[in-house]
């Protein structure tokens, strides 16, 4: 699923961006400042689910799919990578820094969305299923304010980077950017693939847009 998306609305945000600036974008002939692009990776296939592993790693099939992703990306200009700090997303962005010589940065703003305290790994699967049913206002009202929070500060996360770069990260909180930058309150929008490449661009004034989004399947969330 490829396509341009409407930039933010992120008149609420803590660092907030000029709804009208954005809704704009594209049409001023007014020169902007600087362009970040950002490539976000979701990890490859993990060897377990939610319910059986906190923080489970690639399994055989995920390996072969970090290592596609990182042939695909190797001939970027940029080399700089963050990834979540959660094992499965470490070990997919591990070929692509190898390929480029670096190290990736571990950034915890782009960590997948946690569950509320006190669920058991079983409890919190079903937790996870009713709420990527529906939306971040109705996930707040249920289960706390923090969550609007969450997709905001994941946005924030990539405006505060410092250039381009290649972010691997987790299905809701990738949704969460694609909600960000096209005001969809819905969890999930895209079902996005393990080692899918959605990418965005934020300009000088913090606005998103969506110039791709990573390639769907039916998924687990891993």
């Amino acid at each position: 699923m490829n396509g341009s998306r409407p930039r933010s609305d992120r008149s609420g945000s803590s660092n907030p961006v000029d709804p009208a600036r954005c809704a704009g974008a594209g049409s001023s002939s007014e020169p902007v400042a600087r362009v970040t692009r950002i490539h976000l990776v979701r990890h490859g296939r993990a060897a377990a689910g939610w319910d059986a592993d906190p923080d489970p790693p690639l399994d055989d099939t995920g390996r072969a799919q970090a290592l596609a992703v990182a042939s695909r990306l190797s001939g970027l200009a940029t080399r700089r990578i963050y990834s979540s700090p959660l094992l499965r997303c470490q070990q997919t962005a591990f070929p692509l820094a190898a390929a480029w010589s670096v190290e990736a940065v571990i950034e915890p703003g782009v960590a997948e969305i946690p569950s509320p305290d006190g669920h058991t790994l079983q409890s919190r699967v079903e937790w996870l299923r009713e709420a990527m049913a529906g939306t971040w206002t109705e996930l707040a009202a249920r289960s706390g304010a923090h969550y609007a929070d969450f997709r905001r500060a994941i946005a924030d996360t990539l405006r505060a980077m410092p250039g381009d770069a290649v972010v691997f990260s987790h299905f809701i909180a990738i949704n969460a950017v694609i909600g960000e930058a096209t005001g969809d309150d819905r969890l999930v929008i895209v079902s996005l693939d393990n080692c899918s490449v959605t990418t965005v661009e934020i300009d000088g004034d913090g606005c998103i847009e969506v110039i791709e989004t990573g390639g769907e399947a039916d998924t687990l969330i891993r």
